[in-house]
C-alpha cells in the first residue's frame, strides 16, 4: 500500500461538522494539519453544534448555510480539495414523523453535493452512508454486498443518497468513496442514542433504566475508529467508486449492552422495556453484523478501541456533562 499523502495544508471541508461523528473528524482532520472547513446548519444564534465544545479554534473555519440549497453548496465547495459529506438528519423516529424533511436533507442534500463537486472537479468525495441500508441481516457478517432493505424514510433516504453518489462515479468519473459506519459511539454523542441514554439513566441515580426493544443486535465502533476510517478512505485511489464497511464484526443485543453499562458504571438496576420507544415491528432492525474485509484489504483499516475501553471513555464522557443529557426526556 502507498505512503498515505500529507494532510498538511489541504483544503478540506466537513458538511454536518457540529455532529456527533462530524465534530470528531474535524479534530482529526486539525491534528493532521488539515485546512477544514466546517459547515454547520444556519441557526440565528450563531451556535456550532457539538464543535462548541472544543472551545474557540481561531483556526477552525466554520460556515452556516443549508445544506438543501444548491448555491450555498457551491460556494462551499469552490476552495475545498476534498469534501467529506456528514450532514444528516439521522434520527429514525424523527423520520417516522418528518419523511419529507429527511429526504431533502439526506437525499437532495447529497445530490447538491455531487453537483458541485463534479463542476469543480474535486480530488475526492466521502460519503458517510450508514448500516441502516442494510435492514435486518439475512446474513451475517453483512458484506457491502448485502441486500438493501429500506425499512424506515430514514434508510430510504440514505439508500437513495448511495445509489446518486454510484451513478455520479459511474456516469461522470466523480472520484467519491462511499464509507458505511455501523453504530458509532463515544463521547458527544447525544442521548438520542441508545448507550448515551443507558450511561445518563443509570448516573442519575434512576432506580430502573427504561429503553425501547431489548432484542436488537448491535455492531458497535468507538468514534475515533470510524473517523480514522473516513480519513483513510479520502487517502489514495483504492476507494474510488467502493463501498466500504466500518464495524467489529462482533454484535451485541441492546438487552446485553444495556446490562453491560449498568455494570460499569456500578449500579445494579433491572433494565425495562417501554412501548413508547418501540419501533415499529416492521421497520426495526433486527441484527447488524460488519463484514469489514475490504476495509482492511483496501485501507488497512481495523478498530482499535475495545467495546469496555469505548464505554468507560463514554461514561466518563456523560459524568463530566451532565448539564447535557436529560435522562427524564425521551428524544426521538
Amino acid at each position: 500500500m502507498p505512503p498515505a499523502p500529507s494532510w498538511a495544508g489541504r483544503h478540506v471541508l466537513v458538511t454536518g461538522a457540529g455532529g456527533f461523528i462530524g465534530s470528531h473528524l474535524v479534530d482529526l482532520l486539525t491534528e493532521l494539519g488539515a485546512e477544514v472547513t466546517a459547515f454547520v446548519r444556519y441557526n440565528s444564534r450563531n451556535e456550532r453544534g457539538l464543535l462548541e465544545l472544543r472551545g474557540l479554534d481561531r483556526e477552525l473555519r466554520v460556515k452556516y448555510g443549508d445544506i438543501t440549497e444548491l448555491d450555498t453548496v457551491r460556494s462551499l465547495v469552490q476552495e475545498a480539495e476534498v469534501v467529506f459529506h456528514l450532514a444528516a438528519l439521522v434520527g429514525i423516529p424523527y423520520s417516522y414523523i418528518h419523511p419529507s424533511e429527511v429526504v431533502d436533507v439526506n437525499t437532495i442534500g447529497t445530490l447538491n453535493i455531487l453537483i458541485a463537486a463534479r463542476e469543480h472537479e474535486l480530488e475526492k468525495v466521502v460519503l458517510t452512508s450508514t448500516s441502516e441500508v442494510y435492514g435486518s441481516a439475512r446474513f451475517t457478517p453483512m458484506g457491502e454486498d448485502h441486500p438493501r432493505q429500506p425499512q424506515s424514510p430514514y434508510s430510504a433516504s440514505k439508500i437513495a443518497a448511495d445509489a446518486l453518489a454510484t451513478s455520479f462515479h459511474r456516469s461522470f468519473d466523480l472520484p467519491v468513496a462511499i464509507a458505511r459506519p455501523f453504530n458509532t459511539y463515544g463521547p458527544r454523542q447525544s442521548d438520542r442514542a441508545i448507550i448515551p441514554t443507558v450511561i445518563s439513566q443509570a448516573l442519575s441515580g434512576a432506580e430502573e433504566i427504561v429503553l425501547g426493544n431489548l432484542a436488537p443486535r448491535r455492531d458497535l465502533t468507538f468514534v475515533r475508529d470510524t473517523v480514522h476510517g473516513l480519513v483513510l478512505a479520502a487517502e489514495g485511489d483504492a476507494s474510488i467508486g467502493e463501498e466500504i464497511n466500518f464495524g467489529n464484526g462482533r454484535s451485541i443485543s441492546i438487552g446485553e449492552l444495556a446490562e453491560k453499562i449498568v455494570g460499569l458504571v456500578g449500579r445494579d438496576i433491572p433494565v425495562r422495556q417501554s412501548d413508547e420507544r418501540v419501533r415499529p415491528a416492521s421497520s426495526e432492525v433486527d441484527e447488524l453484523v460488519a463484514d469489514t474485509s475490504k476495509a482492511r484489504a483496501l485501507l488497512g483499516w481495523e478498530p482499535e478501541v475495545s467495546l469496555n475501553d469505548g464505554l468507560l471513555q463514554t461514561i466518563e464522557w456523560v459524568r463530566a456533562n451532565p448539564r447535557l443529557y436529560d435522562p427524564a426526556v425521551y428524544r426521538i
